[in-house]
């Protein structure tokens, strides 16, 4: 049995700002699971740019998208100190009323989503690692129904890299109704959500086409991309081409910025554009005439529905989707971690783990 210590190591998120916003510490009080919750120790958790964003305060506002503003616009949940991390994989140690005991030892996958509905509606959704604290530390309390045993030999790393991308990624593609044998266009294929979306579309027998950073092409047809086009050139023509002139069902867009338009372009008429990010900016132009005479969807899309997850649980352990560890760090060294992670030079997920501690637990 594990012992419980009263103290552990965190990362707190302490305000919007830089990285000195992030603060390691050793002295952090482990909580106790209330009723209905369970305590994992944690082993790993995965990196998204949903951390870097909300510590940067960077999703604006309705009224000015400039403003300092946090992941929920509306009924904003965040308070400091905040501990993040959403992609936790740990075992049980303990419970709280009305959990059995016969949970603890269980290796567990964490479904981060604070859904606060009882249907798949993700009108009022929040996460952990935003309104209750994540997985950057030790130990963490969440509801023992988002605690998940999942039948798989992966090990707690690569078992880390799934939920928050991969989740994402497959509301992404379900609301955009992907069909097998639909032809869809990933932007910002090499980062976690991207990477994740090939791998989904073949898991529905869809056929992706990437959009990376020269350098990367191999790596992304290795998990499955049936072509890739480099950004610096014309995209339009680029992407006719390497689809050998088949049209596009589907664009899942990570990027924003100025290809958007060019993006709707290259869909067929009554094609669907789904997006859950803008790391190439968020404020684009829309020309209306493009969207209303070629019939287009246009789909927002942030986290997934219970049933999304029990999907991804259903590829994993089928082994239909594969784990893309880039590299993992220590807890105490999340600085270079996120530093690494804000610099785009890999391919899939970044993991990290709680430094080994120096006595028995």
């Amino acid at each position: 049995m594990t012992i419980v210590p009263k103290t552990m190591a965190a990362v707190q998120l302490t305000g919007h700002g830089d990285l000195d916003k992030l603060v390691y510490r050793t002295d952090v009080a482990v909580p106790q699971p209330a009723a209905g919750e369970v305590l994992i120790k944690v082993s790993a958790c995965g990196m998204n740019n949903t951390d870097v964003w909300v510590r940067q305060g960077a999703y604006g506002t309705e009224d000015d998208p400039a403003a300092v503003s946090t992941w929920r616009r509306q009924k904003n949940t965040l308070t400091f100190p905040r501990i993040q991390g959403t992609d936790a994989v740990g075992h049980i140690v303990a419970v709280g009323d009305g959990v059995e005991e016969a949970r603890i030892g269980e290796r567990v996958m964490v479904d981060f989503s604070i859904y606060n509905r009882d249907d798949d509606s993700l009108a009022d959704i929040d996460y952990m690692g935003h309104g209750r604290d994540g997985g950057y530390a030790e130990f963490m309390t969440l509801p023992a129904e988002n605690a998940h045993v999942i039948a798989t030999d992966l090990s707690d790393i690569e078992l880390a890299t799934f939920c928050c991308a991969y989740l994402t990624g497959e509301r992404m593609l379900e609301r955009a109704r992907l069909a097998a044998g639909e032809c869809v266009f990933v932007t910002g294929a090499s980062g976690g959500v991207g990477s994740a979306i090939i791998q989904l579309a073949r898991a529905r027998g869809a056929i992706p086409i990437a959009l990376t950073a020269p350098g990367k092409e191999q790596a992304l047809i290795d998990i499955g991309a049936e072509a890739v086009v480099t950004r610096g050139g014309d995209l339009v023509a680029d992407v006719h081409e390497a689809s050998l002139g088949r049209p596009i069902d589907v664009v899942a867009d990570l990027v924003g910025g100025s290809i958007f338009n060019d993006l709707l372009k290259i869909l067929k008429p009554e094609g669907r554009y789904t997006t859950a990010g803008a790391i190439a900016g968020p404020v684009v132009q829309l020309d209306l005439r493009t969207m209303y005479l070629k019939q287009l969807e246009l789909h927002g899309s942030s986290q997934g529905s219970r049933a999304d997850f029990r999907r991804l649980v259903s590829y994993i352990e089928a082994k239909k989707i594969r784990p893309l560890v880039a590299a993992t760090y220590p807890l105490s060294e999340f600085h270079r971690a996120q530093r690494d992670f804000m610099a785009k030079n890999f391919v899939g997920k970044l993991v990290v783990r709680p430094d080994p501690r120096n006595t028995a637990s």
